[in-house]
């Protein structure tokens, strides 16, 4: 069915590099769905280009095939994941557009995870008689829908860990002062990054600190959905993640809450419009959080917190992707906040492994990202 890569001409993977490029500008705007491109090419040019925009829209080879109409036919269609074949959702099956166009060969850069697609698109389009090629640039394929693939094969979100700290590992001073390690570009940069998320998870202790907003502050990026692990209830209701910029949850321990006081207070945020979503009793396992926001078709998230949750995240195994803004300041002293913290720890034998970095320098600061899973 399929060339191997070497096979591809220098030409056909300049179409899939189009298709690629294309596709991300929809970068944080189609979840639960994936980010895709599609390029029609006919003697050699390109002749209609799109992506899909977000999820219930139609998808990148509707689009291209809709623009082009009867000229289609003979085309080749390139496109960044397996066209879809089922019928369970919002928009037609792509796979019966292309059949009907007319389309000589579809490059196909990756199979679609999805349980409902997973190789049944390929098949129904070689059926009806449709050269197909896949694994075109298959790695960068796979790099942009790293969400995607993360939430269709287990239910649960994409996990990143943001932190920012000095050279010498600290998040704060030891009176909490965190504001500002790093320059505006990097913290531009975190804004970025939330525009990229579903969510952004923290807990009550870096809120009562910070009083953050959590928002991504840059023009045509949504704001992210804000999660607070707040087991008593402690944060105050006129706190900045409580305003209307952004939706918010608030995960709390209700067995532990049969105070009248507390009582009133979840009444409070339920009629302020929080989200309310209670695990009994603390401390919480970060699987079961995740489990449940994945049940709400939350897939990715971000954790922005402190020393403690940073900790946990690391030692429960939850994180898919680590992120460090490193400027070149010192804060000393063994008071001061480590990135990670709490009781538990990891041997030196069995260290997390961070791998696949990628090094940037913003203004002063050095971004280190990489990942903690295959």
């Amino acid at each position: 069915m399929a060339m191997t890569t070497l096979e591809y001409s220098k030409e056909q993977k300049q179409f899939m590099l189009r298709a690629l490029a294309i596709a991300k500008k929809a970068c944080g705007m189609t979840s639960p769905n994936p980010m895709v491109g599609a390029v029609l090419v006919k003697a050699g040019k390109i002749i209609a280009e799109d992506y899909h925009k977000r999820a219930g829209e139609p998808h990148a080879e509707a689009l291209v095939i809709n623009y082009i109409g009867k000229k289609a036919k003979g085309a080749d269609l390139y496109v960044t994941l397996e066209p879809c074949c089922h019928t369970n959702k919002r928009t037609p099956p792509c796979t019966k557009a292309i059949i009907e166009a007319g389309i000589k060969r579809v490059f196909v850069a990756m199979v679609d995870p999805n349980p409902s697609v997973s190789g049944c698109g390929l098949k129904e389009l070689e059926a009806a008689g449709i050269e197909v090629h896949l694994g075109l640039l298959s790695e960068e394929a796979r790099h942009l829908n790293e969400f995607y693939i993360k939430y269709i094969t287990t239910g649960r979100p994409f996990v990143i860990i943001k932190t920012a700290m000095t050279i010498d590992g600290k998040i704060a001073d030891p009176e909490g002062n965190s504001k500002w390690i790093t320059s505006q570009r990097a913290r531009r940069e975190v804004h970025k990054l939330r525009g990229l998320v579903d969510a952004v998870i923290t807990a009550r202790g870096t809120v009562l600190a910070d009083n953050p907003q959590l928002t991504a502050r840059i023009k045509g990026l949504r704001n992210p959905m804000r999660v607070i692990i707040d087991p008593w209830l402690d944060v105050p209701l006129d706190y900045r993640v409580f305003n209307k910029d952004a939706p918010t949850i608030v995960i709390f321990a209700g067995r532990e809450l049969s105070s009248i006081e507390k009582q009133q207070k979840i009444k409070d945020l339920s009629s302020m419009g929080i989200g309310l979503m209670d695990l009994q009793s603390s401390p919480f396992a970060l699987d079961e959080i995740l489990q449940r926001l994945g049940g709400l078709g939350i897939s990715s998230v971000m954790i922005e917190a402190g020393s403690s949750l940073n900790g946990r995240a690391f030692l429960e195994r939850v994180v898919d992707k680590a992120v460090f803004f490193i400027a070149p300041k010192l804060i000393c002293g063994k008071s001061s906040l480590p990135v990670t913290g709490g009781n538990g720890y990891i041997p030196l034998e069995n260290a997390l492994e961070i791998k696949n970095l990628r090094i940037r320098r913003l203004g002063p600061d050095i971004m280190i990202s990489g990942y903690l899973r295959p």
